[in-house]
């Protein structure tokens, strides 16, 4: 099998790295904005770079890893789809409704494969939540808590191109919340604010934010984000249940310290950042791409997947700039019901 990966930055570098050591994987030509980095990187590897994105797809490739920048995205998935060729593309599909819907239909009108990459889907902690919850060994489930705090923040420039806090943080908790919890958020109400350093409000953009979600059970969830924890990575989801309450994310690395006199120690060696967190959970989602693309199983997050978890983002943007509680059937692209609602029966 030969892969073409576009875009060799961090995340790029991590999933040429897990293919190029994949064993039905035969070689991977890398291309990239820069050429010169994807020419170092081809180089370490031992692997075949391109001077530009032509190249992938008259060169010959079996399957394309799309993982430049996201204004990049849905272009990329569109060529890939009129040339049958099965994508994984890092989230999201496009920064906009209307990009995602075309990049979507294209894909449909090909029948080729989409998988996104919604990594916690493939996190030891994420997996055994939803096993808890399906198994209903919680009881009824009543409330959820996920959060997402960055250490640092990202460079100023990056904000601008980033899509806002709720469209490129809290997007992961949003298609975790549905993931876990096999349910459809119906409703939210969100709120932001942008009182830390300057950069965020010259961006338009926020560096903490919130929001309230009701799903359509009945079960409230809240979503929690900031890009400035001094403390370290945290990414956190408690499901609480009438039954029993557990806890993805709670370890001997989770930055947060207890006041407690008898609580646990503070961390001493606390997460960074979110490659060295959801390091195995990366290496997995291309795993089973490769999968994927072999035959072997069934895509386990397309691009319609990824698209209900925008419309939760876009659903909180509207609240928080109209401060008002948003419906999701005011939000475009509702209407074709997700694999995943089908196979819960909702």
């Amino acid at each position: 099998m030969r892969i073409g990966v576009i875009g060799t930055g961090r995340i790029g570098t991590i999933h040429a790295n897990t293919l190029s050591r994949h064993r039905e994987v035969g070689s991977l030509i890398l291309t990239d904005a820069d050429p010169a980095r994807a020419q170092e990187l081809a180089h370490r590897l031992g692997e075949t770079a391109a001077p530009g994105v032509d190249e992938i797809f008259t060169w010959g490739v079996d399957a394309v890893v799309i993982t430049t920048a996201t204004s990049a995205h849905a272009e990329l998935i569109g060529r890939a789809a009129r040339s049958a060729l099965p994508v994984f593309c890092e989230k999201p599909i496009a920064l906009d409704l209307p990009g995602t819907l075309h990049a979507l239909a294209e894909v449909d009108a090909a029948g080729t494969v989409l998988q996104m990459g919604f990594q916690r889907r493939f996190d030891a902690g994420y997996a055994g939540a939803r096993e808890a919850v399906r198994a209903r060994r919680l009881g009824r489930l009543h409330t959820v808590r996920a959060l997402t705090a960055d250490q640092s923040p990202p460079p100023p420039a990056w904000l601008p191109l980033s899509g806002g806090l709720f469209r490129d943080t809290l997007i992961h908790d949003f298609d975790a919340l549905r993931w876990v919890t096999g349910r459809e958020v119906v409703d939210v109400y969100a709120t932001g604010s942008d009182a830390g350093p300057a950069m965020f409000r010259e961006a338009g953009d926020i560096d903490t934010g919130a929001a309230v979600l009701t799903l359509d059970d009945g079960t409230l969830a809240t979503a929690t984000a900031t890009r400035l924890n001094g403390a370290g990575y945290d990414v956190r989801m408690e499901l609480a249940g009438e039954l029993d309450t557990v806890v993805v994310g709670l370890d001997d690395r989770t930055p947060v310290a207890s006041t407690e006199p008898t609580g646990p120690p503070p961390a001493d060696k606390p997460w960074a950042g979110f490659l060295e967190r959801f390091g195995p959970a990366y290496e997995a989602e291309l795993c089973a791409f490769v999968e994927v693309v072999r035959g072997e199983r069934a895509n386990p997050c397309d691009g319609h997947e990824a698209l209900q978890a925008l419309r939760v983002a876009e659903a909180c943007e509207v609240s928080r700039r109209e401060r008002r509680p948003v419906r999701l059937a005011e939000v475009e692209g509702g209407a074709r019901r997700t694999r995943a609602a089908a196979e819960q029966g909702r």
